[in-house]
């Protein structure tokens, strides 16, 4: 009789990995990759990067994936290269290329005059090759087959947008900007207002959140390979990174647990808060502007 495979176990694992997702993976594959890698039972990534794209990916496993959210709305920080002269039918070097145009001349002055029009709070439209959904199908199905919907404009803002190098028609950019940005929108408005048009050759996300220091592929299947599988491993609170610590009391943490409120009095701020007891992370709560605490998301402490 043939021999029948036995089943790759699963383990249960709690906290976030963040991976350098490398060029050419889309999001999903990476996330598959290193869970199969860890033989994690459960994970999440934390918003998807372009193929072409690479850097920070936070992938969130296990109890972890319950704060997602957070770093899904989180601020970001990318490192982008863009070429002046021809458009992209997606906005970037993956796409059909346009007609070339020429690229006008650009002193410093003009150019950071340009970069500031592009500071702060924008309208941004998403492009059609993107993971939005219309009537429950992604915009880049409909894109594929020819198709384009209309798109309303989102507000989003850009905090930073910095030239670090202008040749004349390779610019490379850094960006911080909020969550819900496309930066290949914003390339493709930059090669508009020159009247040249502009697409995205190189994209790297540099920060997501309070990450920047990224683990490699290479570097994960390593720490497998000489049995420390959770060496690159954070702990779940590390994506609250900046909130404000709620330290609660046995009695407290036993109530919340329970699913009631607890009266903070005036001594807190209202909002969202990191919730702890003797130094362990419970969860997530929020308090009220009379001074209630309620959970929102608080960690199993059966897993």
């Amino acid at each position: 009789m043939p021999e029948v495979s036995k089943a790759r176990l699963k383990r249960s694992l709690d906290g976030i990995l963040v991976l350098d997702k490398p060029q050419g993976l889309s999001s999903n594959a990476a996330l598959q990759r290193v869970k199969y890698c860890l033989q994690a039972s459960k994970a999440g990534h934390t918003g998807s990067l372009d193929p072409l794209a690479t850097g920070v990916l936070p992938l969130c496993f296990g109890e972890a994936t319950k704060f997602a959210q957070g770093l899904l709305d989180s601020d970001k920080s990318y490192r982008v290269g863009l070429r002046l002269g021809q458009t992209s039918s997606t906005l970037d070097a993956e796409g059909e290329l346009g007609p070339e145009q020429p690229v006008p001349e650009l002193d410093a002055v003009t150019r950071e005059r340009l970069l500031d029009a592009f500071r702060g709070e924008l309208l941004q439209i998403p492009p059609m090759y993107s993971a939005l959904k219309r009537e429950g199908r992604p915009l880049y199905e409909l894109a594929r087959q020819g198709i384009e919907v209309e798109r309303k404009a989102r507000p989003v803002t850009i905090y930073r947008l910095e030239c670090l190098v202008a040749e004349r028609q390779d610019w490379l950019l850094e960006v911080d900007c909020s969550k819900g940005t496309y930066i290949r929108s914003l390339v493709d408005d930059l090669g508009k207002s020159l009247g040249c048009g502009a697409y995205v050759t190189s994209l790297r996300r540099i920060a997501a959140g309070p990450f920047r220091v990224m683990h490699t592929l290479q570097e994960i299947e390593a720490c497998v390979a000489r049995g420390e599988p959770d060496a690159c491993l954070l702990p779940v609170d590390s994506a609250l990174a900046g909130w404000v610590r709620l330290e609660l009391c046995e009695q407290q943490a036993y109530n919340i647990r329970l699913g009631k409120k607890l009266d903070m009095g005036n001594s807190h701020q209202p909002g969202q808060v990191a919730l702890y007891s003797q130094e362990s992370f419970l969860g997530v709560g929020e308090i009220s502007e009379r001074g209630e605490l309620r959970s929102l998301r608080l960690m199993n402490t059966a897993s």
